[in-house]
């Protein structure tokens, strides 16, 4: 299930970097290797991010690829006031809204802002620091190191099952934020919402995971 959204962001501005004007002048040229490394960076994380919208993935692959269409026929019209990646990333957003409003599966972003259980967060941040960090440790942190735990994959399996787990708005912001790495201004620009709803969506969505793994690994 998904959400669409009623609340535009503020106008924000964020300054490409030499190498995205370097490779959009070679987009505009017709350079196929450009447009091709483009393709291989970002093909990945678009169909991750789209999975967050819908379920099936050959949905999730045929809202990236109209996207990619849109980004072609758009390169002309893009005027630079945000990164490369976060014009195709907002491009997708809307495609994904677009397809997940024809298959009725979008419920209103301030509802979903709405239903969050306020009484439940408070249970959940009981168990941490006020700068996010576990107050007591997992138990089985005092037998093995995290690292360790992540070396054997257990720790990435719990927390990609976890993820799935999250109310849709938490798990959209928390996968751009964490997973492919977008910063809340450009995790705003791709949503069109507010720094604010941003920072309330990541800050639950990480208390949960941060929750579920403890409960994982046996706290």
């Amino acid at each position: 299930m998904t959400f669409t959204v009623n609340q535009r962001a503020d106008a924000r501005t964020e300054t490409p970097g030499a190498g995205d004007r370097e490779l959009l002048e070679r987009l505009l040229a017709g350079d196929e290797a450009a447009f091709e490394t483009l393709v291989a960076t970002l093909h990945g994380p678009m169909l991750r991010f789209v999975r967050t919208f819908v379920s099936r993935a050959d949905v999730a692959e045929e809202v990236v690829q109209e996207t990619w269409l849109t980004v072609l026929r758009g390169l002309q019209g893009f005027e630079g006031r945000s990164s490369l990646k976060t014009w195709i990333f907002h491009i997708l957003a809307n495609r994904a809204r677009t397809r997940a409003t024809r298959d009725a599966r979008v419920i209103p972003f301030a509802d979903l802002l709405a239903a969050d259980d306020e009484t439940a967060d408070a249970m959940l941040e009981s168990r941490f620091t006020p700068d996010g960090r576990w107050s007591e440790p997992p138990a089985r942190w005092q037998v093995e190191t995290p690292e360790a735990l992540l070396m054997r994959g257990e720790v990435m399996a719990q927390l990609e099952a976890a993820l799935e787990t999250l109310p849709p708005a938490q798990r959209i912001v928390v996968t751009l934020r964490d997973v492919e790495g977008l910063s809340s201004e450009e995790v705003c620009n791709v949503l069109e919402i507010s720094e604010t709803n941003q920072r309330v969506l990541l800050h639950r969505g990480r208390t949960r995971l941060r929750r579920d793994l403890a409960d994982a690994l046996g706290r």
